[in-house]
């Protein structure tokens, strides 16, 4: 069964930047699409920045420019590095996994994602 836990969330002020981290456990392999989306109360779930296993990048673009995912294999961990943070970016944020092949290269995510964390709450404010 894959575990992710996510760690790096809280509360920072408007610009200011935090650093996401998940670290992947009880498997074998590697996903096809590794990678983060956020929902915030009242809101649709969305998808914030993703990589899949040849290392091509997917990014939301109401994060694009600012946001910069990357993956360690030998450490099993993803990072999600976010800067100049908007009270918009406020959400809670999951950490998952997508192991059927879906496209998730050039604003494209998983429709379905097979497994996720816990998540961690981002809450930036003025």
């Amino acid at each position: 069964q894959v575990q992710l836990a996510e760690s790096g969330g809280g509360s920072v002020q408007i610009g200011g930047s935090l650093t996401l981290s998940c670290v992947a456990s009880g498997y074998t392999g590697s996903p096809k699409c590794w990678g983060w989306f956020r929902q915030a109360p009242g809101n649709e779930r969305e998808g914030v920045a993703a990589i899949d296993n040849d290392g091509y990048t997917s990014y939301a673009n109401s994060v694009k420019g600012r946001v910069t995912i990357s993956k360690d294999n030998a450490k099993n961990t993803l990072t999600l590095q976010m800067n100049n943070l908007k009270s918009e970016d406020t959400a809670m944020y999951y950490c998952a996994w997508e192991t059927g092949g879906a496209y998730c290269r050039d604003g494209y995510f998983p429709v379905n994602w097979d497994y996720r964390g816990q998540g961690t709450q981002v809450t930036v404010s003025s």
